[in-house]
């Protein structure tokens, strides 16, 4: 991609993720924990909220372009750039009023994902990054954590709902907990990424993250410098992300398996 169109793309981005965030800012401060319910379903409005708000501004500004969210947006591309959207990142937090909750937006084309933003205003951060152009957060490069011995790093993970996935991963845990320094649980993919890339967490795995979850902070996160893959160095996906400095990459691939 040309970097005249990735600019093009950053820009929109931009734009279009501060606009969902102020959307989402909108969450009351206390939610009435007896009308649950009520409450979970005010979570779900606000997201497919901000997903129309995303895609409505990405199809006013280029409508053939494609377009892949979370909420269950499916749109197929006319010009060879597809959006891969999470308009609300870490729903549960943003219901509990827990930090860390984002808007993911990312755009990719035929070589890969080319540019990726991540608001989460509820931090006052905001990531961004484009293919070989770097990684900032609110406007100054950053750079993952590297090296880092395995005794000392702190990593975050994330689990699955299903029971029998949780198992597994309560013992990978047990393991870890062993051997390195501690172990945190943002409860957002996205910003997880994105918080390795700026070396406030050492490292991240986690199985189960969709398209949506790892684009654009698999991105920011690899313009840092991390290196970020599955399984064995393969491709990050569905079956599992690893996402740390090389060095520390190495051991938590080895140990993960």
């Amino acid at each position: 991609m040309k970097s005249e169109l990735k600019a093009e793309l950053l820009d929109l981005a931009i734009s279009i993720a501060k606009q969902a965030g102020e959307l989402l800012m909108a969450r009351p401060d206390v939610f009435d924990l007896e009308m649950k319910s009520s409450a979970i379903d005010f979570a779900t409005q606000m997201d497919i909220a901000s997903e129309k708000l995303i895609v409505s501004k990405i199809l006013e500004a280029r409508p053939d372009d494609g377009i892949i969210g979370e909420e269950g947006a499916s749109i197929p591309s006319k010009s060879g750039v597809t959006w891969v959207i999470d308009p609300l990142d870490g729903t549960v937090n943003y219901f509990y009023g827990i930090a860390g909750w984002n808007v993911s937006i990312a755009a990719k084309d035929s070589e890969g994902v080319q540019v990726g933003v991540v608001n989460a205003p509820s931090i006052n951060s905001f990531w961004s990054a484009t293919k070989d152009g770097g990684a900032t957060c609110n406007g100054k490069k950053i750079k993952c954590n590297d090296p880092v011995e395995f005794n000392r790093a702190l990593i975050a993970t994330g689990f699955s709902y299903d029971v029998a996935d949780r198992e597994a991963q309560a013992a990978l845990v047990s393991k870890l907990l062993l051997e390195i320094r501690d172990l945190r649980r943002i409860g957002a993919g996205a910003a997880d990424l994105c918080l390795v890339a700026t070396g406030r967490l050492d490292g991240f795995y986690e199985r189960g993250l969709n398209e949506w979850d790892l684009a654009a902070g698999g991105l920011i996160a690899t313009e840092a410098g991390a290196l970020v893959t599955g399984r064995n160095g393969g491709p990050a996906g569905k079956e599992m992300v690893i996402a740390a400095g090389a060095h520390l990459h190495a051991r938590l691939v080895a140990e993960i398996g």
